[in-house]
């Protein structure tokens, strides 16, 4: 058996005991954990718990072809079933390798992403507008819910930067490879003497927090309601139903105000808030995987330019894995599913060099 869906099977038959135990059945905060960790390796456990079987049945089908003294129709029944027994257990191997490479700790997790207009002006902004709407619409199209916690309009329609979050299955599992510089190469409608113009945004996919990720301890939180800016009219203006939180061993501050309800905001500042610090401490922990993260598809550093859309060719290309569709406007509407199926065959061939070594 792979060695690292051993750890995972025994893990898993060792969370099974501790769920069991009354002591942690009565410890809410703990069970749950515990159980969320079950949930996660269930899917590779399960699966090596067949792996494991068929290669018991297949050694006693060896042992007795081994053997003298067992009748004829006996010895081929155990050839037959030896057969069968290595087909299963190759099946089984091949797509154990591949939940590896494919299923991470934050997969399952939905994401909040932020785009901030870059280098370009107000033609930068609009792209970022353009960007939050393709993620809009592929979000839609896999059967996501998307909601907004904080955006900044330019006059124009464009956006300075935009923070909203997308829950549904496996999120971060298809969105992880968007974290970087996105560049636009086309001539903006202001544009009076038809020049093309290079503009970019930056996008970040975190894995969102749970609960259980961080607690979140009140006396380490200044929690401040204010006025709300920017549109929204006349009850923007006469209600404090902005909140700011700032976290202060971290000095992390997120501020929320897209809802009229304070309290909604305050539930989203909230979610905001955990998944900024879960992503630092992922942060720390990077330089342990920066050995792996060199040979997979992407560090997701929003200063890495990841993709080009480039209008006058009709083309979009991922410089990471040197991957076009000549497919723009499709893109722009969602239709993300061939450039994420390539970086998943990409980062999943990268995995399985690293296991190799």
């Amino acid at each position: 058996m792979i060695p690292k869906v051993k750890e995972i099977l025994d893990r898993y038959n060792e969370i099974e005991r501790l769920i069991s135990d009354p002591e942690i059945m009565t410890n809410q905060r703990r069970y749950t954990e515990l159980m969320k960790e079950r949930g996660r390796l269930a899917k590779i456990a399960l699966r090596g718990r067949e792996l494991e079987k068929v290669q018991q049945q297949k050694s006693e089908a060896e042992t007795i072809l081994k053997e003298s003294g067992h009748e004829p129709e006996f010895v081929e029944m155990a050839r037959e079933e030896l057969v069968e027994f290595v087909e299963k257990e190759k099946k089984l191997t091949d797509e154990l390798e591949d939940l590896l490479l494919t299923d991470t700790a934050e997969g399952h997790r939905n994401v909040i992403i932020e785009i901030r207009a870059g280098t370009g002006g107000g033609e930068a902004a609009l792209f970022a507008a353009d960007v939050f709407q393709m993620y809009l619409k592929y979000a839609e199209k896999k059967g996501w819910k998307t909601s907004i916690l904080d955006t900044s309009q330019t006059n124009l329609g464009g956006l300075k930067d935009v923070i909203f979050s997308v829950e549904g299955d496996e999120v971060y599992k298809h969105l992880q490879f968007e974290s970087g510089g996105h560049r636009v190469q086309r001539v903006p409608a202001t544009e009076t003497s038809g020049r093309l113009h290079t503009s970019a945004c930056t996008v970040a996919v975190l894995p969102e927090a749970e609960d259980v990720d961080i607690d979140l301890k009140a006396e380490e939180l200044e929690i401040t309601a204010c006025r709300a800016s920017g549109p929204g009219g006349q009850h923007v203006n006469k209600t404090s139903s902005a909140i700011r939180i700032v976290h202060k061993p971290t000095k992390i501050t997120v501020v929320c105000q897209t809802e009229r309800s304070q309290r909604r905001n305050r539930d989203l500042a909230m979610k905001l808030l955990r998944t900024r610090i879960y992503e630092k401490k992922l942060s720390e922990t990077k330089q342990k995987r920066d050995n792996i993260r060199k040979n997979q598809v992407g560090s997701g550093d929003r200063s890495e330019k990841i993709r080009t859309y480039n209008f006058p060719q009709n083309r979009v290309t991922d410089h990471r894995i040197n991957f076009s569709v000549h497919n723009l406007e499709g893109v722009l509407t969602g239709q993300l599913d061939e450039i994420i199926a390539k970086l998943f065959q990409a980062d999943k061939e990268a995995r399985l060099k690293n296991l190799s070594k």
